[in-house]
């Protein structure tokens, strides 16, 4: 399969977009105002407190209950959000943000300067465990300059820095909750976001209102989103066919075409750096030998997985974390299955009888198994005898996430190289789930974040991609297209290629949607 170009992904990007955009108003139309927006996710929504969200579904309910300083474009860069302006010193290392004036929280307290200061110091703490504190930048002290404006100080020039701010997990939260206590979110909202909490079911449904106090007067245009739980697939996209529901938020491929053909439905696509992959974890036997890893990555047909596990809405991949959808992705030589090669490889690791192991994939999304099943038939003639064991999501959370040595993994697209890298690779990553520790690779990735200059940021990165293509940390074989449907009176909707990203204040509904309570 010929290698993709950025540019080449890019064009088939505005392609696809303008397809999920077909048959919506002219944005220069005013949004009608009001009704209820019923929209469907394929998990329970288990965490409430945004600065500890992990999966999709409570992105989206932390997006429709908090704010963050700035926010993510579809585009990929950022925008004002709490903050409505920001400047940088020459050096990069000091970036001053300046509030929105009048500010408040759900429960009527103003949100100052110093409430963002006390949510980027719980984010920085280690004990908080949010995900945010390894993705925000390097940030070194947050002080408030006054009431509206906050001046962040840098340990090395970061360039990225509004970007990464409008990281999903940070959000900010009251700084009198911080000091009271933070479990207190883990069942009330007290955010400065769009909309304002109304019931929390986190198996079955959230309800939330219109934030009358939000900074945007004009937005959002819907009187409440009301978030249901669909645990199984197929019920969840009969349900928008039935136009039970009016949005879903991601559908696997097993059931886009349907909803391609139904009627009063609009399909929605766009390539995407998402990806499943499969965790080795390097510090245990067998795969803290590099020789087992690169050999079972050689039993991987790629093409074959972007047919099987993304149902041809996808694009295959590389062993790195970077597709054409990323600014700084490296074009390497694709790589081959090899089986000949996977054999002399696992036999000089010592198993020339071949290897045993349990391979371990939650059921959602359900994807996972089919990238787990499918690796299990194509490593067999190489000598690995794969047991593929699924469980359900949650008992995966609990007790295989960060911990498991041979897993599938799943991961959105994040907004930067340097995003994608700190979650996942570098040794102090928020979700170091491979435990790979090469220093060389953070050591490139550190520099790659320290510095302006375009040119050697592309060469750093390269080298870390590099990297990850020879030591094998992870197998991803194939990156995803996102996939989602609405009704066609939903308008205003994107699909965002970040996948965690929704703008559902943007949103409104057309004059034949169903009047709802």
């Amino acid at each position: 399969m010929p290698s993709i170009h950025r540019r080449d992904f890019l064009a088939a990007s505005a392609a696809l977009s303008g397809l999920a955009m077909s048959g919506l108003q002219a944005f220069a139309q005013t949004p009608r105002r009001g009704g209820t927006l019923r929209v469907s996710v394929d998990q329970a929504v288990s965490k409430l407190n945004p600065l500890v969200t992990r999966v999709n579904p409570e992105y989206l309910v932390a997006e429709l209950l908090y704010s963050g300083l700035t926010r993510l474009k579809v585009d990929m860069s950022a925008e004002p959000d709490l903050a409505e302006s920001w400047t940088n010193s020459a050096d990069l290392t000091e970036w001053t943000f300046v509030l929105r004036k009048g500010l408040t929280f759900h429960d009527g307290s103003p949100c100052t300067a110093a409430d963002v200061v006390a949510t980027f110091e719980a984010i920085l703490d280690a004990k908080t465990a949010s995900p945010a504190r390894q993705n925000v930048g390097p940030i070194a002290k947050v002080a408030a300059k006054d009431d509206n404006t906050v001046v962040f100080s840098l340990s090395a020039p970061f360039a990225d820095l509004p970007v990464t701010l409008a990281y999903t997990n940070a959000k900010i939260v009251p700084a009198a909750v911080i000091k009271g206590g933070l479990e207190k979110l883990d069942r009330q909202a007290i955010g400065t976001g769009p909309f304002k909490l109304v019931s929390f079911e986190p198996e079955r449904q959230i309800v939330v209102a219109r934030n009358e106090a939000y900074y945007d007067k004009a937005r959002p245009f819907l009187d409440k989103v009301e978030v249901v739980v669909f645990p199984d697939v197929s019920a969840e996209a009969s349900a928008l066919i039935a136009g039970d529901t009016d949005l879903i938020s991601t559908t696997p491929p097993t059931e886009f075409g349907r909803l391609q053909k139904a009627s009063g439905i609009k399909a929605l696509r766009v390539p995407s750096g998402q990806f499943c992959n499969v965790n080795f974890g390097c510090d245990q036997k067998p795969f803290n030998d590099i020789r087992v890893r690169q050999a079972l990555a050689l039993t991987v047909d790629r093409a074959a997985m972007v047919d099987f596990v993304t149902e041809g809405f996808g694009s295959p991949g590389n062993d790195t974390a970077l597709n054409p959808a990323y600014r700084f992705y490296a074009d390497l030589p694709a790589k081959q299955a090899d089986i000949a090669k996977a054999k002399a490889l696992l036999a000089e690791a010592g198993y020339p009888k071949g290897l045993e192991a349990t391979l371990i994939a939650s059921d959602r999304p359900g994807q996972r198994t089919q990238l787990a099943v499918a690796l299990r038939e194509m490593a067999k003639p190489a000598g690995f005898d794969i047991k593929v064991e699924t469980m359900p999501h949650a008992t995966y959370l609990d007790q295989v996430w960060k911990k498991g040595s041979f897993y599938v993994g799943f991961y959105n697209m994040q907004a930067t190289a340097d995003a994608i890298f700190s979650l996942l690779y570098t040794s102090n990553a928020a979700w170091n789930e491979t435990r790979w520790n090469n220093a060389a690779f953070d050591k490139l990735v550190f520099e790659a974040r320290a510095t302006a200059d375009e040119a050697k940021r592309r060469a750093l990165y390269a080298d870390a991609q590099k990297l990850m293509y020879a030591e094998v940390p992870s197998i991803i074989p194939a990156f995803f297209d996102l996939l989602a449907a609405r009704r066609e009176w939903v308008e205003g909707y994107q699909l965002h290629p970040r996948g965690a990203v929704f703008r559902l204040d943007h949103v409104s509904l057309g004059a034949n949607a169903p009047k709802r309570g």
